[in-house]
């Protein structure tokens, strides 16, 4: 008889890589927020996924990146880091058929004794599909991997064979979670990540890393959720963008995250939006303090 595997497994890459669509795959629902906008992913968000032979504990970290260099950005690529350096494995999400300079410093900020799992992601979208097998060729010589796995996260294509590989890569040892659980985030955390997934789905290019979501109040009263949270801003000038002409932006955002927290629940939800004014708040380690970040 096998004997149990369970270990960490950080999933790190560059923006845009498909990490938190990955994660989502591996663990079968959603948990980390997606949008086609790099630095979706700010916090660290744990899924976890129990099979009769192993326990896969995945991190998924921010995207490092080198654009908006202020604290926030700091902050987020010094996550980014800690989690390639800290889990039992790494994965390190690339886009198939492409190796960018940004790929590579990543690959280099990992220490050379972790054991790392190269993931070309996208292979559905290779539209030349005899680029592929010369892409994992060239992406082998980059570093000694444990493996070279090609994946597509949107589609499921090949994730069996992934997970086949860490359990190999994992250290023997017991569960570090019940066995039905699947994330270490609270429903108050889902809800303030869901909307600022539709912030990021709704607005121009550089807003929507000037907006931050706190949940003031979470409430059960019964099978209804009552959930009230402020959508802060830098300027007032991003205000009216955010609210929109009427309250009907705001109004889309409200509607989209409530929907899917319902979803997420598996219940009704009331969800009401406040948009204020934290002035320099991405520059400013004491409010970075105040939503979360370390």
């Amino acid at each position: 008889m096998s004997s149990f595997k369970c270990g960490t497994i950080g999933i790190t890459g560059r923006p845009n890589t498909g990490k938190s669509s990955l994660l989502n795959r591996l663990v079968g629902q959603k948990l980390s927020i997606v949008s086609p906008k790099a630095q979706t992913t700010r916090h660290l968000v744990t899924g976890i996924l129990t099979a009769p032979d192993c326990q896969y504990v995945f991190i998924d970290s921010p995207g490092f990146q080198t654009l908006h260099s202020n604290v926030l950005n700091k902050t987020l690529n010094r996550r980014a880091t800690d989690t390639a350096r800290d889990a039992d494995v790494v994965l390190w999400v690339i886009e198939s058929p492409k190796l960018f300079d940004a790929d590579r410093s990543l690959l280099e900020r990992i220490p050379a004794k972790q054991k790392v799992i190269a993931v070309a992601n996208k292979v559905d979208l290779a539209r030349e599909q005899e680029k592929l097998l010369p892409f994992l060729d060239k992406v082998s010589k980059e570093r000694a991997f444990h493996a070279i796995v090609p994946v597509s996260a949107k589609s499921g294509r090949n994730v069996g064979e992934l997970l086949r590989v860490l359990r190999d890569a994992l250290p023997e040892a017991q569960a570090m979670y019940p066995e039905d659980q699947v994330t270490d985030r609270n429903e108050r955390f889902f809800a303030s990540e869901l909307v600022r997934e539709k912030l990021f789905r709704e607005l121009g290019e550089e807003l929507p890393y000037s907006c931050e979501v706190a949940i003031d109040s979470f409430k059960e009263e019964g099978l209804l959720r009552r959930i009230e949270a402020t959508i802060w801003v830098e300027r007032e000038s991003h205000k009216p963008i955010v609210i929109g002409d009427k309250g009907e932006r705001l109004k889309r955002i409200g509607t989209a995250a409530r929907k899917d927290m319902e979803k997420l629940f598996d219940g009704k939800v009331y969800l009401g939006l406040w948009v204020k004014v934290k002035s320099g708040w991405t520059d400013d380690a004491r409010a970075l303090r105040t939503f979360g970040y370390s």
